[in-house]
């Protein structure tokens, strides 16, 4: 068996720590030119090509006339998850719509920045969007959820999942289960690089989309970055990774209680422990292998290869304050604060899309029932990227109003500037060619 991985950054020079910071889809290279023909093949072929991909990738029993989920799946989806699941789905979304209703901007604001002149901002929904919910490792009803509720509330009028199919040719009935609650009925099955090229370009079934969202694999991670100049691709979020920092204060076996939720996600997932404290550390090394025996043998070969790899382990530190620099270098898209007084820590950490702290608080309430959305950025994108929100489902336009009284002192100053930038056009604007029609604006009726 293999030995759970162990960084002494004291011992580590400059590239082996390095080494650490990076993830699964660091280099996309490789994936780009798998997913190139996927791509061509759904622009060229439509729902021909989804079905095929479907077949070969999948093992899924798709066809062209059911790559669109009917009521009547919906209707056996809700016959077929126990009452208690749907229970805590329901719970689930009754606390993530609370929390990003709080979310929701004004629809327009206004202010008066000098007498006479008003700007703000407007916000309008998006278009139209699509909510990718992977399938490959598992059924994420959870990521429906996260994805979903922020779209109704923001008010996109046309909403879709796209979600690979199982291999009866359905879709996971807790998603459909899900998407219903949460107020979405349009779901396709097709997943992996041929959705992300079916809702950039459209198919014979699939509408085209303005924008997607949603975690997913190296190989959606990469038809995502080919498609960017056609659909707008949201926040990077891949293969799941979190960091669990714990201090003196606590017992290293919580610390790898909690190492594993991220970790069993599959093998390109990332997960440390990182501490100063060498008997949490050492703790959470004899602890690991008792809680492998009470998980899933699927599980286990996932979090084994994460936490014996390159990506995972337990990171020892030399003090606090190099826990705290590690953490802002790796930049994590979950982040558990495991100690007595989480709030004495929190002021330190500022590269991190998720911040959880103290020991009631596991990356699996987060991930499920919390409110807060867990669809994150990754690959250190936590550095410029927040979590998945109402905002990501809105844009803004910039509002200005500007009274006769004012105009005067702004077209002087705006044409000063114009005249040194050498936009004549700019200058004219706002010279006295414009006055004779000002002055027949003001003589107009009411």
């Amino acid at each position: 068996m293999s030995e759970i991985s162990f960084h002494d950054l004291s011992r580590l020079d400059s590239s082996q720590r390095a080494g650490l910071l990076k993830r699964a889809e660091a280099d996309l290279s490789v994936f780009r030119e798998k997913v190139r023909p996927i791509i061509d093949a759904v622009k060229e072929e439509g729902d021909v090509a989804l079905v095929r991909f479907a077949r070969e990738f999948d093992k899924a029993k798709v066809s062209k006339d059911n790559l669109k989920v009917s009521p009547a799946e919906f209707e056996a989806a809700f016959a077929s998850v126990d009452q208690d699941v749907i229970e805590s789905i329901e719970f689930g979304i009754s606390n993530i719509r609370k929390f990003h209703e709080e979310q929701r901007p004004e629809t327009m604001w206004l202010k008066e920045v000098r007498p006479g002149v008003y700007a703000g901002d407007r916000y309008t929904p998006i278009s139209s969007v699509a909510l990718y919910v992977p399938r490959g490792k598992g059924a994420f009803p959870s990521v429906t959820m996260m994805t979903s509720v922020p779209a109704v509330i923001a008010g996109v009028p046309q909403i879709a999942i796209v979600t690979p199919p199982t291999p009866d040719g359905s879709v996971d009935a807790a998603t459909l289960v899900a998407a219903r609650i949460a107020g979405v009925e349009t779901v396709y099955k097709c997943g992996g690089a041929q959705a992300v090229a079916a809702v950039a370009y459209g198919t014979e079934t699939v509408k085209p989309a303005v924008k997607i969202v949603g975690p997913g694999s190296p190989f959606v991670v990469a038809a995502k970055s080919l498609l960017s100049s056609v659909i707008d691709t949201g926040l990077p979020a891949g293969p799941s990774e979190a960091i669990i920092f714990a201090d003196e204060s606590v017992d290293g076996a919580l610390a790898a209680l909690d190492v594993l939720i991220e970790a069993e996600h599959g093998p390109d997932s990332s997960a440390y422990i990182v501490t100063h404290s060498r008997k949490v550390a050492e703790a959470a090394l004899a602890a690991i292998p008792g809680y492998w025996s009470k998980m899933t043998e699927q599980r286990v070969e996932f979090s084994r290869a994460v936490l014996t790899g390159k990506r995972g382990g337990i990171v020892l530190t030399r003090s606090l304050e190099e826990s705290y620099r590690f953490i802002n270098d790796y930049a994590p898209e979950h982040l558990e604060i495991l100690s007595r007084e989480p709030l004495a820590h929190l002021g330190h950490i500022t590269e991190a899309a998720e911040i959880l702290m103290g020991p009631h608080t596991p990356v699996t309430i987060a991930n499920f029932v919390l409110g807060p959305n867990a669809v994150l950025p990754t690959s250190r994108w936590a550095r410029t990227y927040g979590p998945l929100s109402v905002h990501d489902f809105v844009k803004r336009s910039s509002v200005g109003y500007v009274t006769s009284t004012a105009y005067p002192e702004l077209a002087m100053h705006a044409r000063r500037l114009a005249r040194y930038e050498g936009f004549s056009s700019h200058e004219n604007a706002v010279s006295e060619l414009r006055q004779p029609y000002l002055d027949a604006h003001r003589s107009d009726p009411a």
